[in-house]
């Protein structure tokens, strides 16, 4: 069990920052929590976390664990929140986001700010059971300090390169991932259509010279209809317009992305982007002839 007599800052208690918050606590942390959706921060007495403000947590805590939404959300709080009064302190980005704008941040605060960027490949729920596998961009001797906090959240991780590679690669895993996913729910209709029980299609599935991890995350899901969030469809069109943007700064056309992106566009349109991702499987059953 590991334990500091400096509380853990973390800021986002979404789908991840309440796992994180999770793990942290579970390894022996003291952990302070903001959000700034207040029912979000009203959780975190259920599972051993103080509340607490942005300014709390650049004064009281170290290292910093920012699991936010957005890219301008990083920099609002790195930049308006913690550069004035957390300097020298560690800072942990977790979030999926412009890996340019990353770096670029990164080298704004790199005199008043240890910054280490470290996007999580796997679902809230894989990181629940400690299968995440993070992806670290930044100085390698920085990583290696953060090595308490990195290993209670990532048992499994890997250094990628400079601040913005993390994301980088962690945008290049998730093209492959939501692609996966899309084929699966396609199949899955696709087998139904021809007469197939989907249950049984995806057992074979899983033997087949097809199978993939997303069949065990998301196929079960799929045939149950159940899509209690583990990554919200919102989320991935996010991070899918992200992997676009980047590939036109690259001047590479990325054909089957783009099916992607208007496949969870047209889930949002239905009210499902709060939604588990694998209900992509409904809007390719909404495509009929």
């Amino acid at each position: 069990m590991a334990s500091t007599a400096t509380p853990v800052g973390l800021i986002g208690l979404g789908l991840m920052g309440e796992v994180y918050a999770l793990r942290l606590t579970a390894a022996g942390f003291t952990v302070t929590g903001y959000d700034v959706d207040a029912a979000k921060t009203e959780r975190l007495s259920q599972i051993g976390v103080r509340a607490g403000s942005l300014a709390d947590i650049a004064r009281d805590c170290d290292p910093i664990v920012l699991a936010v939404f957005s890219t301008d959300q990083v920099e609002d709080v790195v930049e308006s929140a913690l550069l004035p009064t957390a300097s020298g302190k560690t800072v942990i980005c977790t979030s999926t986001c412009d890996p340019d704008r990353i770096a670029a941040l990164g080298e704004r605060v790199a005199d008043q700010l240890r910054f280490l960027e470290v996007p999580v490949s796997g679902t809230s729920e894989q990181v629940r059971q400690g299968d995440g596998v993070g992806l670290i961009g930044g100085d390698e001797t920085l990583a290696a300090e953060a090595t308490p906090v990195l290993a209670a959240l990532f048992p499994t991780r890997h250094h990628i390169g400079k601040v913005g590679d993390g994301g980088r690669a962690k945008l290049a895993v998730n093209l492959i991932l939501g692609l996966n996913r899309l084929a699966l729910a396609e199949g899955l209709v696709f087998a139904a259509r021809l007469g197939l029980d989907p249950a049984t299609f995806l057992k074979i599935a899983r033997i087949s010279a097809a199978a993939s991890q997303v069949m065990d995350t998301k196929g079960p899901k799929m045939v149950a209809g159940d899509f209690t969030p583990e990554g919200r469809v919102r989320q991935t069109l996010k991070d899918t317009h992200l992997m676009l943007d980047q590939a036109r700064k690259a001047g590479q056309q990325l054909p089957l992305l783009a099916v992607h992106a208007e496949v969870l566009e047209a889930c949002v349109s239905h009210n499902e982007g709060e939604q588990d991702n694998s209900i992509v499987i409904e809007e390719i059953r909404r495509r009929l002839l």
